[in-house]
């Protein structure tokens, strides 16, 4: 079997184990989803073990997954949006996406229906930041709380005169409503219904006890609103319950917004009916130790994966909720994590996890559906990022964004309705002590070792054959582009 197979004529092929970059071309024909045939068995079809790179690569058999190509000639009202995210959910953390091990039916239909795409980006290597990107359209720099990584205290939040997809939809007629996970600050100053959604129902920091809702400082972290809000009952299970009566409403009319955080598979490795190692947790924060939440002494790999299977169990619902209210066709589906995954993750073959701009702490499952306009069974290497998605959703309902706040996304709608090339563009990352640019299949990459690396994702997508002392120019030029963007940027408080 060749190493490389060609997108579509005349375009560049991708490396056979750039895990999912790219589907089999030779005995598995295209990477395929469904049927009954296990890992092992189509592994073994394409003359690869069972182990990593069996998972990498090797699907079930099943319906074909074709190509990308916008079903033109069609015609819709403006769409309802729900934007799902999950919470350090890793790029192979699902099984259309190469979990050997972990099963995720509800998302892998979500995919068969729709758009999987390969080569997606988060807006940043941590939580706030990334949700900031998501919620303005902007780089996470372009604002002071976006500096935050992530946000911790009460100092710094977003701004509610910064406009936002919610802010921006709500003026053009939608109704708006987030579910779980803010974290873009806290009360008083800062809060979802501040920055354009109508409703809000969750909690404002950035990790809790999926049972007791205590936060990071001990702090009770539910709300309704602006209002504490009493629910003992494991989190994820809440926020399902009350996604599905959202997008089952009667909304006279109205097009909507959800955007649906759930903080699963996020530490505290608490999966439903852990309720013995939650009140030990709980007990640990009321004595005061302000890490019991991040769970360094608990977890495993099964864990891990009961909490993602529940968060696919979970989406599954809101979505059967969703077709049950007959919206199912005109709603834009969105299904993406805020960034890659962290330490039971699997994320082979990414170097690097949550925290890097390796790829393995910025490249996250992506999944597009909307029956109405775009066809289902297809996938695309179109590089994208969070920002994108703000821009595109801003144009499917037919409004702008504000012009005193350009947007650093590039809508996808004319390559998702109109069949048009997508935009040539630089995505471009900044954290502390790391920086990042991507331009095609090029990459640039310096990590806290400061040493300048240049990495060509198309055959080597796990990072490792550095390519700067043999593309000297290449390197310098995007150096020279990820200078003149942080230029632009706010600068890290000292």
């Amino acid at each position: 079997m060749p190493c490389a197979v060609p997108r579509r004529p005349g375009q560049a092929g991708r490396p056979c184990l750039g895990v999912l970059v790219t589907s089999y071309e030779s005995k598995l024909s295209r990477r395929a989803f469904g049927g009954a045939v296990g890992v092992t068995a189509a592994a073994a079809a394409v003359g690869l073990g069972a182990g990593p790179a069996a998972a990498a690569g090797a699907q079930h058999a099943g319906p074909e997954e074709q190509e990308f190509r916008a079903a033109r000639r069609r015609h819709s009202r403006r769409p309802n949006v729900l934007f799902i995210l999950g919470d350090d959910l890793g790029w192979s953390d699902l099984s259309s996406y190469g979990s050997p091990h972990i099963k995720t039916p509800n998302l892998d239909r979500l995919a068969r229906q729709g758009v999987r795409f390969t080569d997606a980006y988060s807006g940043s290597a941590t939580c706030s930041p990334t949700r900031f990107s998501l919620y303005t359209g902007r780089y996470p720099a372009r604002t002071k709380g976006g500096l935050a990584e992530p946000i911790a205290d009460k100092s710094v939040g977003l701004e509610p005169t910064h406009p936002t997809l919610a802010s921006l939809l709500k003026e053009a007629g939608y109704s708006t409503a987030l579910i779980g996970k803010w974290h873009a600050g806290y009360l008083p100053d800062y809060s979802p219904t501040r920055s354009g959604w109508d409703e809000f129902f969750g909690n404002f920091g950035g990790a809790l006890e999926y049972y007791s809702k205590l936060g990071l400082g001990g702090e009770y972290d539910l709300y309704e609103g602006d209002a504490q809000y009493k629910d003992l009952r494991y989190y994820t299970k809440v926020l399902t319950e009350r996604a599905s009566e959202y997008v089952s409403r009667d909304h006279h009319g109205k097009p909507w917004l959800l955007n649906l955080n759930f903080t699963t598979p996020h530490w505290p490795w608490i999966a439903e009916g852990d309720t013995k190692e939650s009140a030990e947790i709980v007990r640990r924060i009321k004595a005061g130790d302000g890490r019991a939440l991040w769970h360094q002494d608990g977890g495993s790999v099964e864990k891990y994966k009961q909490l993602v299977e529940d968060l696919d169990r979970s989406i599954g619902e809101v979505l059967k909720a969703l077709k049950r209210s007959g919206q199912e066709d005109n709603t834009v589906v969105v299904f993406s994590s805020d960034n890659g995954g962290e330490r039971f993750s699997y994320n082979w073959p990414l170097s690097g996890n949550k925290a890097s701009l390796q790829e393995g702490g910025i490249r996250v499952p992506n999944i597009l559906r909307w029956p109405a306009r775009v066809d289902g069974g297809q996938v695309s290497h179109v590089p994208v990022f969070s920002p994108d998605w703000t821009a595109t959703l801003l144009e499917l309902a037919g409004t702008r964004p504000h012009r005193a706040y350009p947007l650093d996304g590039v809508s996808l709608a004319g390559y998702l309705l109109r069949d048009e090339k997508p935009a040539e563009r630089d995505i471009f990352w900044r954290v502390r002590g790391e920086r990042a640019l991507r331009r095609g299949d090029w990459k640039y990459y310096r990590g806290k070792t400061g040493r300048d690396q240049l990495f060509n994702l198309a055959g080597d997508i796990r990072e490792q054959a550095d390519k700067a002392a043999v593309e000297p120019a290449r390197l310098a030029e995007l150096r020279a582009a990820w200078e003149r963007t942080d230029a632009g940027l706010l600068p890290y408080p000292v």
